[in-house]
C-alpha cells in the first residue's frame, strides 16, 4: 500500500508528525554513522538536518500545514522523498495507489491526495532552475486528480460560480471556470488534457456559461480548439475569463480560434504570453490514451503568469 491508500490524516498530524522528526533529528548529536534513504539498488541520500527541511502545503497558512521533505544534498531545490506515516516515501511512491478505485478522474477529498496536488505541481515537474509551475492551492481547493495505471498522471482545479476571488475583495465568480490543469510531462499526447476539459464542462450541465482562466496559453488554445471541433454545442458556452467573470472579463474561446489572434498575446486582455515548450494535439478516443511512466518526469499544461489567472495564487500553465 502507499500513503495515500492508509488511514486518513488531518493537516495537525501530518504537521506535528514533520515537526517533531525534525525536532528530533537536529537535537541528535552528530553520529558518524548517518541514517540513509535508498533511492534505487545504486543510490543512497543520508538523512541529516541539513538536507531535511519544511514544506508548506497550502497557500493559506492559518494555520500552517507543513510535510518533512528529503532533498538531494547535490541539487537542494529537488525533494526526493517526504516522511509519512511514520516512514520516508520516495516521491514517486508518495505519487502511487494500490485501489482499483482510483481510476481516470477522481475527486480530490483526502489531505494525502491534495499532498499529491502539490508534488505534481510544485515538486515533479521542474528542474532545480525552474521555478515552480504553479502558486500553491488553497487547502479547500475543488479539484481533481486524473489516475492512470496506478499513478497519478495529472490534476485540474475549479473556481465554483457564487465563490470568493479573494479574501479581500468580496467579489465572487459569476461563472465557474477550470483555474489551472496539468498533465506530466511522460504521458503528454495523451489525449488527457481533452479528457480533462470534457470533465470539467460535463460537470456542470446546467450551467450556461462556463470560463477557462485567462490567459489561454497556444497549447491550451490547441485542446479547447480540438474540443470545440468535436462539440459544437459547447461553441457559445466556454469563455476565456479573469476573474470575477462579468461579460466585460470574458471572451468566447470559439471566436478567438476563429479570428485566430491565439499565437503569443492574449486575445482577451492582451498579456504577452511565454511560449517555450512544444504545443502537441491531444488525442481524442480511448484508442489514443497508451500506457504512460510517470516516473519519466513530466510537463504542466500551461506556463505559469503571474497575476493573470482567475485566482491569484493558481494560473493557467503550459498545455503540453
Amino acid at each position: 500500500m502507499y500513503p495515500v491508500d492508509l488511514p486518513a490524516v488531518d493537516g495537525t498530524g501530518l504537521t506535528s508528525e514533520s515537526k517533531q522528526y525534525i525536532s528530533s533529528l537536529e537535537s541528535s548529536p552528530t553520529m558518524p554513522n548517518n541514517e540513509w534513504f535508498e533511492l534505487s539498488p545504486t543510490s543512497k541520500v543520508a538523512i541529516t538536518p541539513s538536507n531535511v527541511r519544511h514544506l508548506q502545503l497550502f497557500e493559506d497558512d492559518q494555520p500552517t500545514c507543513t510535510v518533512a521533505a528529503l532533498h538531494s544534498p547535490g541539487d537542494p531545490a529537488q525533494v526526493v522523498a517526504l516522511y509519512l506515516h511514520e516512514k520516508w516515501w520516495h516521491v514517486d511512491d508518495v505519487l502511487r495507489t494500490s485501489s482499483r478505485s482510483r481510476s481516470g478522474l477522481v475527486l480530490v477529498r483526502s489531505l494525502m491526495e491534495r499532498v499529491i496536488m502539490f508534488l505534481l505541481s510544485q515538486v515533479v515537474e521542474q528542474s532545480s532552475q525552474e521555478e515552480a509551475l504553479f502558486s500553491l492551492h488553497p487547502r479547500t481547493e475543488s479539484c481533481k486528480l486524473l489516475w492512470r495505471d496506478g499513478q497519478a498522471v495529472g490534476f485540474y482545479t475549479i473556481k465554483h460560480k457564487g465563490n470568493l476571488c479573494d479574501s479581500w475583495s468580496g467579489s465572487c465568480y459569476q461563472l465557474s471556470v477550470l483555474d489551472t490543469m496539468l498533465v506530466r510531462r511522460s504521458c503528454r499526447r495523451r489525449g488527457f488534457g481533452l479528457q480533462m476539459l470534457e470533465d470539467f464542462c460535463s460537470s456542470f450541465p446546467t450551467e450556461q456559461f462556463l470560463g477557462v482562466s485567462s490567459p489561454l496559453s497556444p497549447s491550451m488554445v490547441a485542446v479547447c480548439r480540438r474540443f470545440l471541433q468535436q462539440h459544437k454545442e459547447h461553441r457559445e458556452r466556454l469563455y476565456e475569463v479573469e476573474a470575477p467573470g462579468g461579460w466585460i472579463q470574458r471572451r468566447n474561446i470559439w471566436l478567438i480560434i476563429q479570428l485566430g489572434i491565439n499565437k503569443k498575446i492574449s486575445p482577451t486582455f492582451g498579456e504577452t504570453m511565454r511560449d517555450d515548450t512544444e504545443i502537441s494535439s491531444e488525442g481524442s478516443s480511448e484508442q489514443q490514451i497508451k500506457h504512460c511512466d510517470p516516473s519519466q518526469g513530466g510537463h504542466s499544461l500551461s506556463n505559469k503568469i503571474s497575476g493573470t489567472g482567475c485566482s491569484p495564487a493558481a494560473h493557467a500553465a503550459e498545455l503540453d
